[in-house]
This record gives C-alpha cells, structure tokens and sequence, in this order.
C-alpha cells in the first residue's frame, strides 16, 4: 500500500512538474504572441511568424486541452490519494485498538496466571503440611500398631508360659 502511495506520489509530482513547464512554455508563448503583436507592422516578419502564430495557438490549445485533462486527472487522483488515506487511517486505527485489545487480554491473561500461581502455592503449602501431619499420623500408628504387636507377642509368650504352667500343675 506505502508503494502504491509513493508510486502516485511521484506520478503527482512528475504531472506537477509537467504543468509547470507547460505553464513556462505558456508564458513564453504568450510573450512571443505579444512580441508578434508588436511587430505586426512590419508585414514581412509577420508573414514569416503568421504560420507559427498558428501553430502557437494550436500548441497552446493542445496544451490548454492537455492542462484541463490533465487537472481533471490529478483531481481524481487526489480523491484516490484521499480514499488511500482513509483507509491507511481507518487500518491503522483498526491495528491500534487491537494492539490496545491484546495489550488487555495479556494483562488479563498475566493477572489470571499470578492468581494461580498463588492458589498453586496455597496448594502446595496445604498439601506439605498435610503430608507432614499424615506422616506424623503414620508413625504414631506405627508406634501403636509396633506397641500393639508387642503386647500381643508378650500376651503369646504369657499364655503359652500359662499354659505350660497349667500343665506342669
């Protein structure tokens, strides 16, 4: 789109410069017309420059013709220039307010991620000190089920040595 810009940038500034040699080439034009006007006495010059008087005028009303084509051409092109413009305006405000729209979502997105990673933290500091009171809950079973054992070892022992004593009573 920036080349198409530049590309009618130049033409325009290609046609400016056209019209200016063809607004010089006018003047000079003119000036040789009013020179020829002044030397119309003299029948003899005026007879030499009478067909180039013509061709002047047949230049200049070409050149005339050309001008009007050419001003009705940059009018329009103007009004292209200005509908390119719109829209580079209209893309560039359409790309600015996505910017803005992503800019919110990733603040979103970044805010939702702090609060997870807060609630992982949470998390974890629960599951640690869950994991350690359920340590701590396994070794004292231990330690019961390690005691319990033991008296039922001795409560064996015990009847068995009662049992033996019954028998040797």
């Amino acid at each position: 789109m920036e080349a198409d810009v530049s590309e009618m940038r130049n033409e325009l500034q290609s046609r400016d410069s056209l019209w200016r040699r063809i607004q010089l080439e006018c003047q000079q034009l003119h000036k040789e017309l009013l020179k020829i006007k002044e030397d119309k006495d003299m029948q003899e010059i005026q007879m030499k420059h009478q067909s180039s008087c013509v061709q002047l005028t047949e230049q200049l009303e070409n050149k005339n013709t050309e001008l009007l084509l050419f001003a009705e051409s940059q009018e329009h092109q103007e009004e292209e220039l200005n509908k390119i413009r719109n829209h580079v305006y209209r893309e560039v405000q359409s790309h600015c307010s996505e910017q803005e729209r992503m800019k919110t979502e990733i603040s979103d997105l970044t805010e939702e991620l702090h609060h997870k990673e807060i609630t992982i933290a949470t998390i974890m500091e629960k599951a640690s000190l869950l994991e350690r009171q359920l340590k701590m809950e396994l070794e004292t079973k231990h330690k019961l089920l390690t005691e319990q054992q033991l008296l039922e070892f001795r409560y064996q022992v015990i009847k068995s040595e009662n049992t033996h004593l019954k028998e040797m009573m």
